[in-house]
């Protein structure tokens, strides 16, 4: 399995931007789909974006759509996570996840995915 490591998180004040990132060890990142979750105190874990190996599909929560854009660099091993307009309901431990899959398909269940980071913390601010 592939390991993952989060970073880029911090806290922010609502309206502004960050990016995450997300690197996997390993030399077959490329035929890994990816994935993008959340999870706040108190809450279960929920879907934010997923990619497929190449990047040409992507898919989104309906809460972060036109906000957020998952993209990946195959090259260099790692999947981004591009926020903007945060709001202080985005604040929870931000997860990526990986799933060796090399179709064009992209998965939006965390049981899909076999591999996962240990998070990177967001807080928004009001």
């Amino acid at each position: 399995q592939v390991q993952l490591v989060e970073s880029g998180g911090g806290l922010v004040q609502a309206g502004d931007s960050l990016r995450l990132s997300c690197e996997a060890s390993g030399r077959t990142f490329s035929s890994y789909a990816m994935g993008w979750f959340r999870q706040a105190p108190g809450k279960e874990r929920e879907f934010v974006a997923a990619i497929n190996w190449s990047g040409g599909s992507t898919y989104y929560a309906d809460s972060v759509k036109g906000r957020f854009t998952i993209s990946r660099g195959n090259a260099q091993n790692t999947v981004y996570l591009q926020m903007n307009i945060l709001e202080p309901a985005y604040t929870a431990v931000y997860y990526c996840a990986a799933r060796s899959y090399p179709g064009s398909s992209y998965f939006t269940c965390p049981h899909d995915y076999a591999s996962w980071g240990q998070g990177t913390q967001v807080t928004v601010s009001s």
